[in-house]
């Protein structure tokens, strides 16, 4: 379908570096060669190091043509002073496709860009009462998404779906629109692709933006970056980290007070999640060896300058959402 649909045309790839646009890419890719270019964007949003070892990943694995654009203070500057959830989605999904035209202007002529979209953020972002069926719906016998359809209220905009402007030059590819994230990996497996890649924990399009709560600032971001590679570091050596949907730091907007040597201390709250789940439409907080925490809150308050409280998110999906914002 995919191929009788680009036909001759040339594809542009929305990489992340996740499973679902991994999956996509090697999907085209498969389908219609060297007509697909992958574009990865560092958007200034991104873990520590992640943007190095999403490209060296995909060099050692893949076969597509990747460009590496560093779009970070684009990104910052669409962000400031932005406090709204729903706005920062809008921003950073507007903010990619513009940067995606850019690029395809100086690469050559681009009709189509692929992306990996997956049903849950349909779902989340625009869904309708009885679902999405229709001429662009899933396959008759799909199953899943015609019995998880029915909700009845948008949750968030995710920035691939509801946060896309409407003036884009680009017509959607989205392979991946109907399945959830199990199967997305199953896909995956099956496409030959690496278990690194294939399990690698969900991280949202908009990145640390909405794991920053408030405005985004550079100097949070830092803050943010630290915390997360203790939570990440002390999940991968307590071999937890294929058991749990996602693992992460939060940095809340609250202060509090503490003590640090002899001296008080009025620094900031990082929260801490962890979940597990089959297909992120729902979720339970995990429950993570005391020993465990003990040793993030202990590396965080030591290691993350102004950073003097931990906390642990217990709230299960629903009726809270994984990420924060």
């Amino acid at each position: 379908r995919i191929r009788r649909e680009v036909g001759s045309d040339q594809v542009l790839c929305a990489l992340s570096g996740g499973v679902d646009s991994a999956v996509t890419a090697a999907l085209v890719h498969r389908a219609v060669g060297d007509q697909l270019t992958c574009i990865f964007v560092d958007n200034g949003l991104l873990r520590r190091e992640e943007p190095e070892r999403v490209v060296a990943t995909f060099r050692r694995h893949m076969q597509q043509r990747l460009v590496h654009v560093d779009a970070s203070e684009r990104f910052l500057a669409a962000l400031a002073g932005v406090s709204d959830p729903e706005e920062k989605r809008r921003r950073v999904g507007e903010t990619f496709i513009r940067v995606f035209e850019e690029e395809a202007g100086k690469l050559g002529h681009f009709e189509f860009i692929c992306q990996g979209t997956t049903y849950p953020d349909v779902i989340e972002s625009a869904p309708q009462s009885g679902g999405e069926a229709g001429p662009d719906g899933p396959p008759s016998g799909g199953g899943r998404p015609t019995v998880r359809s029915k909700a009845a209220a948008k949750i968030k905009t995710h920035h691939n779906v509801g946060g896309l402007p409407a003036t884009m030059t680009f017509r959607l590819i989205e392979p991946l629109r109907y399945l959830f994230k199990d199967e997305v990996r199953q896909v995956g497996l099956a496409l030959g692709l690496p278990e690194e890649i294939v399990y690698r924990q969900p991280f949202p399009g908009p990145g640390l933006a909405i794991r920053i709560i408030g405005e985004v600032t550079r100097e949070k971001l830092e803050t943010l970056r630290a915390a997360d590679w203790v939570v990440m570091d002390e999940i991968k050596r307590a071999q937890l980290y294929r058991d749990l949907w996602q693992s992460f730091a939060v940095l809340t907007d609250s202060r509090s007070v503490g003590v640090m040597g002899d001296f008080r201390t009025y620094g900031q709250v990082v929260a801490v999640r962890a979940v597990i789940a089959e297909d992120a439409m729902t979720a339970d907080w995990a429950r993570l060896p005391y020993d465990v925490l003990a040793r993030i809150a202990n590396r965080i308050v030591n290691e993350v300058p102004d950073v003097n409280r931990v906390v642990y998110d217990i709230t299960s999906k629903p009726p809270g959402t994984i990420e924060w914002e």
